[in-house]
């Protein structure tokens, strides 16, 4: 059996998806890979700053709230004082913390690395990422192989795609790596040609 691997880069990191003052609806924010760093006597208030795709109107998200600058390392806050591009993604990757914050989390542009899997060859495909996400295993394998929404059900269906851990792969989301099995006939099958 062929083992490959795909690996979902982000080219950004989702928006935030929230209510907008200025606006007046929901709309999306995008980070801005900067820093708000407050120090209020002997703790620091932390905030990744995000800006409305329409208006530009700035929203906080919280990161820390009055925390004793000491329970932080003195590389990650130079990090936040410079903007640190990798830490800002590391943040804004975090798709529980946007919700913690009042907002939902958007879906993140990425591309797929890896590989285009031979017909006819039964393969062990991993699919690995940095962030646990929103993108739908389902969107990641029809799109990298190029399969209609009916051809990919046809699939599941007759078990020719299918992930070793037994996860619903019409619903379930993206995490650091699954693993799926697909068989001899899942890409050259004639009735799925559409």
């Amino acid at each position: 059996m062929k083992q490959v691997i795909w690996e979902v880069r982000y080219v950004s990191p989702p928006p935030a998806i929230r209510y907008c003052k200025k606006c007046g609806r929901k709309s999306e924010f995008i980070c801005s890979n900067s820093f708000r760093v407050n120090a209020q006597r002997k703790f620091l208030d932390i905030w990744l700053i995000y800006k409305c795709s329409h208006c530009d109107t700035t929203w906080n998200s919280t990161l820390y709230s009055r925390i004793n600058p000491q329970s932080l390392s003195s590389e990650q806050l130079e990090q936040f004082h410079t903007n640190d591009r990798f830490l800002a993604e590391q943040y804004a990757m975090d798709t529980e913390r946007l919700r913690r914050n009042g907002a939902k989390a958007g879906l993140p542009d990425y591309t797929i690395v890896g590989e285009d899997i031979c017909a006819g060859v039964p393969t062990e495909l991993h699919i690995m990422s940095r962030y646990q996400s929103q993108i739908k295993i389902a969107a990641i394998l029809r799109e990298k192989l190029n399969l209609s929404q009916k051809a990919f059900e046809q699939l599941l269906n007759s078990e020719q795609i299918k992930s070793v851990s037994v996860l619903d792969l019409q619903k379930c989301k993206l995490h650091n790596e699954i693993i799926l099995m697909i068989g001899t006939d899942a890409l050259h099958h004639e009735s799925l040609k559409e």
